[in-house]
């Protein structure tokens, strides 16, 4: 074999194998961060499993992101982005309002495992500035000084992606734990001890029907509800 030869193969081994770190940037390894999440669960995502599902080497990927940290971040914006894709904000502050929370929910339950994964994360990055602003804005509108805009935005943000986290992680469960779940309504809670439990007894043949409801939305509704009437008084 000539040299020239001896040193083709090497080259033609590293095309089969792994394709340069270089090709890596920072879309490629959240699509493939988002997937491994969404395929095989939160745990599964590390720095070493991601460069081997990108077929590169793990510190590749450290050359785009400072760490998982910093990819979780990004995810977490991803979410965000899918969110605000589209979206025109209403005349009605409360519309508006309703119609974003709407959309988190939506991106939040399209990837359980993600939301579980960053719900809780601020990712300050431009869609959630983006989301940020049409929020307080809303609010703005609405009659609350600035202050007070401040401090309903975090508590409506706050509030709207517990509820879809919540959400998301019942979403993420396997079959026969939600199945468990949605039946213990219908089973042990029909059963408790009226003497016991009097009040819980009571209204246990509704709870299975409650658990029928989009709770997402009821809890929504009872928190602009209140934002509403406050935005009456800030208004007199």
């Amino acid at each position: 074999m000539t040299e020239s030869g001896a040193a083709a193969a090497p080259k033609a081994k590293a095309r089969r194998g792994r394709p340069p770190s270089t090709s890596l940037n920072r879309q490629l390894i959240l699509d493939t961060a988002l997937a491994l999440v969404e395929r095989e669960g939160p745990d599964a995502l590390t720095l070493r499993r991601l460069g081997t599902d990108l077929g590169a080497n793990h510190t590749a990927v450290l050359r785009h992101f400072a760490g998982k940290d910093e990819i979780l971040l990004g995810l977490a914006e991803r979410l965000i982005q899918e969110a605000m894709e589209g979206f025109v904000p209403s005349d009605d502050w409360r519309q508006t309002l309703e119609s974003l929370a709407r959309r988190v929910r939506a991106a939040c339950l399209a990837h359980p495992h993600v939301a579980v994964l960053v719900g809780t994360r601020v990712s300050s990055r431009a869609a959630e500035f983006r989301g940020a602003d049409v929020v307080v804005g809303a609010l703005r509108r609405a009659g609350f000084a600035d202050r007070d805009a401040a401090r309903y935005y975090r508590s409506l943000v706050d509030t709207a992606m517990a509820l879809a986290s919540y959400e998301a992680a019942v979403a993420a469960l396997d079959s026969a734990s939600r199945e468990s779940d949605r039946m213990a309504w219908r089973r042990e809670y029909l059963a408790v001890s009226p003497t016991r439990y009097p009040d819980l007894a009571a209204v246990a043949p509704y709870l299975a029907e409650a658990d029928e409801d989009d709770q997402f939305e009821t809890t929504l509704g009872l928190i602009l509800d209140a934002v509403e009437l406050r935005a009456r008084a800030a208004r007199r």
